[in-house]
């Protein structure tokens, strides 16, 4: 059977370029193209597409948070980011938040069936310039940070648990009966024993618990068990 593939991207030249390479390939076919979040939400669940490529720069929501909503929605769908955007906060963000790929807007039209191919076959697809700054940023990471994550407290973990499974401050403050100003302290705590300075950076420390526990927003954690625990070459 064909792999089916589903757009979110809001320039329409962008789209069209994708669902043409990818229409013109033996193996697959595009079922739908969406220029928002807002229709992607709408209509992606009833297609339930094989693969979502996905922008992260859309006009209403993120396209990290497009993923987000969509992959407890959606659990054998493989989402790729296909984006502009090569830092680490995005790069892990987008990982936190269910994606199973990252590729640059540079890759050419075998690139991306390769991609396709990986992803559908249980890979994670990334341009090489971004599977190299993974690489790096954990060999960069104190082989301590076991340790480092021992120091914090139960109600710390609670709270890096949550960010790790893409949940926002006020949302972590409403399940575990917080306050907004709360939670900030705690995140403020959690970055200086860990020895970061961003939410991406906290949740690379924090991955290896991640997928060791199976956390993310499609298994809907119980708070009071958590701590037991460029350019387009066409």
């Amino acid at each position: 059977m064909d792999v089916s593939v589903a757009i979110v991207e809001d320039d329409a030249a962008t789209r069209g370029i994708l669902a043409d390479w990818i229409n013109d390939a033996p193996k697959f076919h595009c079922v739908g193209q969406y220029g928002d979040v807002a229709s992607a939400l709408a209509s992606l669940p009833a297609r339930a597409p094989d693969v979502a490529l996905v922008d992260i720069n859309l006009p209403d929501l993120s396209g990290i948070e497009c993923v987000r909503r969509l992959k407890p929605r959606l659990p054998q769908t493989q989402f790729v980011m296909v984006t502009v955007y090569g830092d680490t906060d995005h790069i892990f963000e987008a990982l936190a938040a269910g994606a199973s790929g990252y590729l640059l807007k540079r890759l050419t039209r075998e690139n991306l069936l390769a991609a396709l191919e990986e992803v559908h076959g249980g890979g994670s697809p990334m341009s090489s310039s971004i599977a190299r700054k993974v690489v790096q940023f954990f060999r960069s990471t104190p082989a301590s940070s076991a340790t480092q994550l021992e120091n914090l407290s139960p109600r710390e973990l609670d709270v890096l648990r949550l960010l790790a499974e893409g949940y926002v401050n006020k949302e972590i403050a409403d399940r575990l009966s917080l306050s907004a100003p709360t939670v900030a302290t705690y995140i403020r705590r959690i970055y200086e024993k860990l020895h970061v300075h961003s939410r991406a950076a906290a949740i690379g420390k924090f991955s290896p618990l991640v997928r060791g526990n199976g956390a993310g927003r499609d298994n809907e954690t119980n708070p009071a068990k958590l701590n037991r625990a460029e350019d387009w070459s066409v």
